[in-house]
């Protein structure tokens, strides 16, 4: 089958094995698969990627950097096959059938334990013609869904499970730092959970206009209007809830440094280099430092539920759309802030 393959630190269209489907799992045909900024991170960045996952223990996303690899993990799929022993009896999967559109956990389980798909080199992504996950992580998209916005299930629930993680509910406000894919996720999931006094920060005012579309109470450049002066103006008091969404160093820093006393600071942008921080500031001013990873299997089922519902936009945020052959530009062009915001790569046309 054909695939986008990272070799060589280059993305090109080549030939791949085709995957077969073993016990509770199922072959997909990719219908959408969005690039993600961890995508981005690991194209330019694959051997670090490795290095932090191992040095983490994380080995779901442990791969050899010197070996081929097909990347996509956030996508939507139309149920091609099931394993020896059928579809799901029981969970979200039960009565999915060949043919059925569906989103779907994108993890898989190898006899060294589970693997993601798109970070493994034995396991390609959805940047193919086909991929084979397990099967009980599959959701089916409600009817009338566009499986093009379903694909944004898997981002989505990055940002609830970053929502879910802090006390932004209890504190009735936010301030997200960044108005990437990630930031965008945690102002849609803000107001999925009925959060008000959100107030979102970027350079680009392509990304403040899709944070104010998303939800957004105020949206301001930091380098004209400080984010918690905006927070104090939207009616903001004592202690604030901070979303760290850039993942670049320095980041962190700066935000333990703008934070009123007895802040939370989540932390869901993903840093690929070391990092420094001040231990005085976060112990003079008494803050709650959080790191977030992933989503559960609850919150991406409710992220495609509020997908389906109209409750999370998520339409204006597809800016583009590639087959495989324009893969590897899109990922030269999300490098732009100004260009895109989420590219969808069509692997099947």
């Amino acid at each position: 089958m054909r695939a986008v393959v990272l070799r060589d630190g280059r993305l090109e269209v080549a030939d791949v094995a085709e995957p077969t489907p073993g016990p509770g799992q199922v072959l997909l045909e990719p219908v959408a698969c969005g690039i993600c900024g961890s995508d981005l991170h690991c194209a330019r960045h694959a051997r670090a990627f490795t290095e932090a996952a191992r040095l983490t223990g994380m080995t779901i996303f442990d791969f050899d950097p010197d070996r081929d690899l097909v990347m996509g993990h956030e996508f939507s799929a139309r149920v091609l096959e099931f394993g020896a022993d059928g579809p799901p009896q029981d969970g979200p999967a039960a009565g999915v059938r060949p043919g059925d559109l569906v989103v779907a956990h994108p993890v898989v389980r190898a006899a060294d334990g589970f693997r993601s798909v798109g970070y493994s080199n034995d396991h390609p992504g959805a940047y193919s013609e086909r991929v084979v996950v397990q099967s009980a992580g599959l959701v089916p998209i409600p009817e009338g869904t566009d499986p093009v916005h379903a694909a944004l299930t898997e981002p989505l629930a990055v940002g609830l499970h970053a929502v879910n993680e802090s006390s932004a509910v209890q504190a009735g406000g936010a301030i997200v730092l960044g108005c990437g894919p990630v930031g965008l996720a945690v102002i849609a999931a803000l107001k999925l959970q009925g959060v008000g006094r959100i107030v979102a920060s970027d350079f680009s005012p392509v990304r403040r206009r899709f944070a104010g579309e998303l939800g957004a109470d105020v949206v301001v450049d930091p380098r004209d209007v400080p984010p918690v002066r905006a927070w104090r103006a939207l009616g903001g008091r004592g202690p604030a809830v901070l979303f760290d969404a850039v993942g670049v160093p320095g980041m962190l820093r700066d935000v333990m440094r703008m934070a009123p006393s007895r802040s939370e600071v989540v932390v869901v942008g993903l840093c690929m280099e070391p990092d420094t921080i001040e231990p005085t500031v976060a112990i003079s001013r008494q803050l709650t430092v959080r790191f977030v990873l992933g989503g559960s299997a609850q919150e991406f089922a409710d992220s495609l539920a509020g997908i389906a519902a109209g409750r999370v936009p998520v339409g204006s945020l597809v800016t583009g759309e590639v087959d495989l052959a324009g893969t590897a530009d899109a990922f030269d062009t999300l490098a732009n802030p100004e260009e895109h915001v989420k590219i969808v790569v069509k692997p099947n046309g």
